[in-house]
C-alpha cells in the first residue's frame, strides 16, 4: 500500500504491518473524540514514526498514487478531524 505522508514523500507499506498501524489509528481517533490534544499529538506523532519504521520511502520522482493521506506530523486536532474517515485515518 503506498502512503503519502503530506509534506513528506511516498513511503510503501506491507499489508502485514496494517494492523498495528490500525491500532495507532484507532487510539488517535479516541483521543480525537475524547478533545485530548497531548494525547492527540503523542499518538500522531507514534502513527507517523511507524509508518517511516515499517515503511519503505519511494523516490521523490516516483509516480505511484497514493492509497492513502496522511497528515503532516504538525497538523492540528480539526485538520486531522476532517481527514478522518469512516474507518479512521487508515481503512481495516
Amino acid at each position: 500500500m503506498i502512503v503519502r505522508i503530506m509534506g513528506e514523500g511516498q513511503i510503501d507499506i506491507a499489508s502485514a504491518d496494517l494492523d498495528v498501524l490500525n491500532t495507532l489509528d484507532a487510539e488517535l481517533e479516541s483521543a480525537i473524540e475524547a478533545g485530548e490534544e497531548e494525547a492527540f499529538r503523542t499518538r500522531l506523532h507514534a502513527l507517523l514514526d511507524k509508518v517511516r519504521h515499517v515503511g519503505r520511502a519511494l523516490p521523490d520522482d516516483s509516480l505511484e498514487s497514493s492509497e492513502l493521506i496522511l497528515p503532516p506530523a504538525d497538523a492540528s486536532m480539526d485538520e486531522v478531524r476532517e481527514m478522518l474517515g469512516n474507518e479512521g485515518l487508515i481503512p481495516g
